[in-house]
C-alpha cells in the first residue's frame, strides 16, 4: 500500500502536467493562428495608415471624393440594414414557427449568398436590371434606374447580407420555444402584443448580433458593388470602391486611411456589441 500510493500520486501529477502542457500548446496555437490572420494584418494596416502622421491621415480622409464615398456607404448600409432586419426577422419566424411546402429548400437557399461570389451576385443583378436586362423596358418606361445607381447598390448589399439576421435569430427562436407565447395568448394578449413583449425581448441579442454583422458586412462590401454600381467617382463610388481606385491610381495613403476607418468601425461594432451583451447579462444576474 505504501508503495502503490506514491506511484499513483506520481501518475496523477504527470497526467496533470501533460494536460496542462497540452492546454497551453492548444491555446498558444489558436492565439498564434488568430494573430497571423487578424492581428498582424490589422497592425500592418494601422502602421501604414499612420506612417505619415495624423495630419496626413486626416488630409486623406477629408478629400471631397472620400467624404462622398463614405456618405454613400452609410446610405447603402443603412437602407440594407433596415430592410434586412425587418424581412430577416420575419423570415426567421416563418422558418421556425410555420410549416409549408418547400420550407427545407427555402432554409437552404438562405445561405446562398455565403456560397455565391459577390461578383456573381452583381452580375445577376445586371442580368435583371441592366440596360439589356429582363426588367429593362418596364424600368425605363417608369423612368427608374436600378443598375449603375443607388437602388442597384442597395439590392447588392441586401443580397450579400440576407443570411445574417436569419441565421442569428433562428437558433434563438428554436431554443425559446412557444410556451411563453402560448401563455400570453391564453392571458388575452394579441399577436403584436405577444411579439413586442414576449418574443422580441427573448431574441434581442440574436437580433442585435445579426444587425451588427449586417452593418459590418455592408460597410465592407466590394465585389457586388463593383459590378452593379459602375464605380463612378462622386456618384456611385463607395468607400471600398475608393480603396480599389486609390491603389490603382498609386495613392496608397488614401487607400490605407479609408481601409483603417472601415476596419476600425467594424471592430468597434463587433467588440462593442459583445461588451454590451456581457455587461447587461452581468447586471441582470446581479438583479
Amino acid at each position: 500500500m505504501s508503495t502503490e500510493a506514491p506511484a499513483a500520486a506520481r501518475s496523477t501529477v504527470l497526467a496533470t502536467g501533460r494536460s496542462s502542457l497540452g492546454r497551453r500548446l492548444l491555446i498558444g496555437a489558436v492565439l498564434g493562428w488568430f494573430a497571423l490572420l487578424i492581428l498582424v494584418p490589422t497592425a500592418a494596416l494601422a502602421k501604414e495608415a499612420l506612417s505619415g502622421g495624423l495630419r496626413t491621415l486626416f488630409a486623406s480622409l477629408m478629400k471631397p471624393e472620400v467624404l462622398r464615398a463614405f456618405r454613400l456607404t452609410l446610405v447603402t448600409t443603412a437602407l440594407a440594414t433596415i430592410v434586412n432586419t425587418i424581412f430577416g426577422l420575419a423570415l426567421a419566424i416563418v422558418l421556425v414557427r410555420q410549416k409549408f411546402w418547400g420550407k427545407t429548400l427555402l432554409d437552404g437557399l438562405v445561405d446562398l449568398p455565403f456560397a455565391v461570389s459577390p461578383i456573381v451576385a452583381g452580375l445577376m443583378l445586371i442580368v435583371l436590371y441592366g440596360p439589356k436586362g429582363w426588367f429593362a423596358r418596364p424600368l425605363a418606361a417608369a423612368n427608374i434606374q436600378v443598375a449603375y445607381a443607388v437602388p442597384g447598390m442597395v439590392l447588392a448589399c441586401l443580397f450579400v447580407t440576407l443570411p445574417f439576421v436569419v441565421r442569428e435569430v433562428v437558433p434563438v427562436l428554436q431554443e425559446f420555444g412557444v410556451d411563453q407565447e402560448e401563455v400570453a395568448y391564453t392571458l388575452g394578449a394579441g399577436r403584436w402584443t405577444t411579439f413586442w413583449r414576449v418574443t422580441l425581448p427573448s431574441i434581442r441579442w440574436g437580433l442585435a448580433y445579426g444587425v451588427t454583422l449586417t452593418v459590418a458586412r455592408s460597410l465592407g462590401e466590394f465585389g457586388a458593388l463593383l459590378v452593379i454600381s459602375g464605380n463612378t467617382v462622386n456618384k456611385t463610388q463607395t468607400a471600398t470602391l475608393y480603396v480599389h481606385d486609390a491603389i490603382d491610381s498609386l495613392d496608397p495613403q488614401g487607400a490605407y486611411a479609408v481601409s483603417l476607418v472601415l476596419a476600425g468601425t467594424s471592430f468597434v461594432l463587433l467588440v462593442g456589441m459583445e461588451w454590451m451583451r456581457k455587461r447587461v447579462a452581468t447586471r441582470e444576474g446581479k438583479a
